[in-house]
């Protein structure tokens, strides 16, 4: 069950929730108890997802200019569908206040998010952000540079609504597509950017190569940079997330 937090006791458990996924350093979490509190009394989003009298996810967001919900935080147990149902709660609370879009920031190279973020919801990075956040020291980031996309989610799409009621959408990839950066080995491969369509690889494991080969994730970290973020700089679109492995970039 997902719901909206309102009382403080139920704050304290949501950033509790959040120190154990992220085991933050003092001094810089992703938010505060008693911004929590603000945000909500203010109308923002403050959810929670439980199992039974437990919680196991929670997700914090901000009313954003132009009519849209910024979801700034989101934590959930791994690999349980938690997500997604935080996910489509956002949804039905920003269609009930009129509310036309979703927005969150994302680690790029990290495979699971994209392909949540792209293939399960239909949302569509907007923005390549350069070390967004500056150098992060929590343990999931271990001192890497926080580059982000700016994905974002328009609800009442097609393909949104389709994959909300559960319906498949495929991301489609045209045979005469190019890798425009290849995984090799596990290091990155720049290949050719010269097609209508051209594919982004990203590593299989990040978050791992942070702790066993930082050289190698730092490596991706520009690959990605400057391929990706090229790009969308040129006036690409991100389309799709392919084969859980590859960004599918467009000329427009």
């Amino acid at each position: 069950m997902v719901r909206e937090l309102h009382e403080i006791a139920e704050f304290e458990r949501v950033y509790a929730l959040f120190e154990d996924i992220w085991h933050f350093g003092p001094g810089d979490p992703p938010i505060t108890m008693e911004m929590m509190v603000a945000l909500a009394h203010a109308g923002g989003y403050v959810a929670g997802a439980f199992e039974g009298d437990r919680l196991v996810g929670g997700s914090v967001g901000f009313l954003a200019a132009g009519g849209a919900l910024h979801s700034h935080v989101t934590g959930t147990a791994a690999g349980r569908g938690i997500g997604l149902e935080l996910k489509l709660h956002q949804r039905r609370w920003a269609l009930e206040r009129e509310l036309g879009r979703i927005t969150w920031t994302y680690d790029p190279l990290v495979r699971r998010n994209a392909h949540f973020n792209l293939a399960k919801l239909g949302a569509r990075p907007q923005e390549y952000l350069p070390c967004f956040y500056g150098v992060m020291g929590d343990a999931i980031n271990q001192g890497d540079e926080s580059d982000r996309l700016l994905a974002v989610w328009s609800l009442t799409a097609p393909h949104v609504a389709a994959l909300a009621r559960r319906e498949p959408v495929a991301a489609q990839v045209p045979p005469d597509a190019v890798i425009a950066l290849a995984d090799e080995g596990g290091r990155p491969a720049p290949g050719s950017p010269d097609a209508d369509t051209v594919l982004v690889a990203v590593p299989e494991d990040i978050e791992g190569l942070r702790g066993s080969d930082p050289g190698t994730a730092k490596a991706w970290r520009h690959a990605v940079r400057d391929v990706l973020g090229g790009l969308m700089a040129e006036g690409r679109r991100v389309t799709g997330f392919s084969g859980k492995s590859f960004y599918v970039v467009e000329k427009v």
